[in-house]
């Protein structure tokens, strides 16, 4: 009895454990979020972040590494297009550069922002919690010379809004790979476009 104990046990670890890891990546794309984008958003450079933001949206959207990222209603999302679908990110798996944008460009702040320093980062260890903190130690910390180059916007999206855009996420990645050729350097980007069977690295986007 106690030897069928310890294996269901062992059982219910390893679900938790790949549990565990499946939640911290990016989700299968299909989720709504209430993101309704009819064109290609306007988007700037963050100064000095490798990251760029859409300063006319009501909206927290940011370019990074080749996918979009929204922060909402405490979740982060990510897409390799502008209006979606979205898959759901776990927060120890946001790219740093992404938790480290400053206060003043989410153009949606939540209510706990208030009060925070617009020039800094949001205070995810603080509203996160601890175990959070412990795991992502030191993400608030950094180089502005160590940060790497900016990825190349997907201008080509610019032709895709209304009844043209690829709602279709097989689709999506078509019109991706015949124009965008971007490599990827974050793993939980790299893990977005490889379970897809996509990833570039044949150049730069020819919209540039």
């Amino acid at each position: 009895m106690r030897n069928l104990i310890a294996f269901v046990l062992m059982l219910l670890s390893s679900a938790t454990s790949v549990l565990a890891q499946v939640s911290i990546g990016i989700g299968l794309p299909g989720m709504s979020i209430g993101i309704n984008l009819p064109v290609y958003p306007e988007l700037v450079r963050v100064p000095d972040h490798p990251v760029y933001y859409a300063p006319e949206l009501n909206t927290n959207l940011f370019f990074y590494d080749g996918l979009y990222w929204v922060y909402r209603d405490d979740n982060w999302y990510a897409s390799s297009w502008y209006n979606g679908p979205w898959g759901q990110v776990g927060r120890d798996a946001v790219p740093l550069y992404v938790l480290r944008i400053p206060v003043r460009y989410y153009r949606q702040p939540p209510a706990y922002f208030r009060g925070w320093r617009p020039d800094a980062p949001p205070r995810w260890g603080e509203h996160w919690g601890g175990d959070w903190a412990r795991n992502r130690g030191g993400w608030d910390r950094w180089s502005r010379e160590s940060a790497p180059a900016l990825a190349p916007l997907p201008v080509y999206q610019r032709g895709y809004s209304g009844e043209r855009y690829p709602q279709q996420v097989a689709q999506q990645h078509s019109v991706r790979d015949q124009n965008y050729y971007y490599q990827p350097r974050e793993a939980i980007v790299l893990q977005h476009f490889q379970s897809r069977g996509k990833v570039g690295g044949r150049g730069q986007d020819r919209g540039q």
